[in-house]
């Protein structure tokens, strides 16, 4: 929603400066310009980016757009669930919590929590690490390396999207003075045609360099920032569940266990320990 809103302020502010200013916004309105440098820009995506990238950049820029990270409420919601199958465990041993790891979303535990259960990679990732706790074979430190691994290649897998989005943007001022030169070969080319129409042709040759500038540090590379904000706030999100299972893995019990992984989170999405204790007991602060 804010990347939305952070759009329309752009927008409306880059228009409405230049009609106070007494410009005509029609002017502004030079689809070749456009077709040119989108098309570029677009062009020069696909070639510097792979195959598989470039799917993951369209996935991801969607999932910004909605800016849907994980609130103070849905840690609650995703710890508690954690210590109640922490509970269920210890309670009736490990193989009595593994239909819960092997179907999370018919479990009256895993659930509770709509955003965890939606997020197919974060519900594999405990998963796939609950499996092999319950093997029972796997140290705990040994059980932190595997987790770090797949932490790692996850990073290293999702870090080329905002870096190939950044480049593109870097890349847009550059392709707004290769649509201002065309604009100038073809205004040069009618220069015959009288005063009034080498102003126009040169008024949309700029608009070129306008737009370049505006996609560059209006658009492209904000957004690129907003990418690396998510991976961000995934990679923490991954970090606390690591942490979560490490700490009970360790024999840590499970109220241990969710309040050392409450201390991962960011402070802004961080519940009290006294709202994650109150949360616990079915109370709500």
């Amino acid at each position: 929603m804010f990347v939305i809103i952070g759009i329309g302020v752009v927008i409306a502010s880059v228009v409405l400066g230049y009609t106070v200013a007494g410009g005509n916004f029609m002017v502004l309105l030079q689809w070749a310009e456009f077709i040119t440098i989108g098309g570029a820009g677009l062009g020069s995506l696909i070639i510097a980016t792979p195959k598989e990238t470039l799917g993951k950049i369209v996935v991801a820029l969607k999932n910004t757009i909605k800016s849907d990270h994980l609130h103070k409420e849905d840690y609650l919601e995703i710890l508690k669930s954690f210590n109640d199958l922490f509970l269920a465990a210890q309670r009736d041993g490990l193989l009595s919590i593994e239909s819960h790891i092997e179907k999370p979303e018919e479990s009256n535990i895993l659930n509770r929590s709509k955003k965890f259960i939606e997020d197919k990679f974060t519900t594999d990732f405990f998963c796939d690490t609950m499996k092999i706790l319950l093997t029972g074979s796997v140290p705990s430190h040994e059980l932190e390396n595997i987790i770090d691994t797949e932490i790692e290649s996850y990073e290293l897998e999702h870090k080329p999207i905002s870096a190939s989005v950044a480049k593109v943007g870097d890349a847009f001022p550059g392709l707004g003075i290769v649509a201002a030169v065309l604009g100038i070969i073809i205004t040069m080319s009618s220069i015959d045609k009288g005063a009034a129409y080498v102003g126009l042709h040169v008024a949309a040759a700029l608009v070129g360099t306008f737009l370049g500038v505006l996609l560059s540090y209006g658009f492209v590379g904000p957004l690129a920032t907003k990418l690396e904000h998510d991976l961000e706030h995934k990679l923490r999100f991954l970090e606390t569940i690591k942490t979560c299972i490490v700490a009970y893995a360790k024999g840590n019990p499970p109220i241990i266990a969710v309040e050392i992984a409450r201390r991962t989170i960011f402070s802004d999405q961080r519940p009290t320990f006294t709202e994650l204790e109150a949360y616990m007991r079915g109370k709500k602060e």
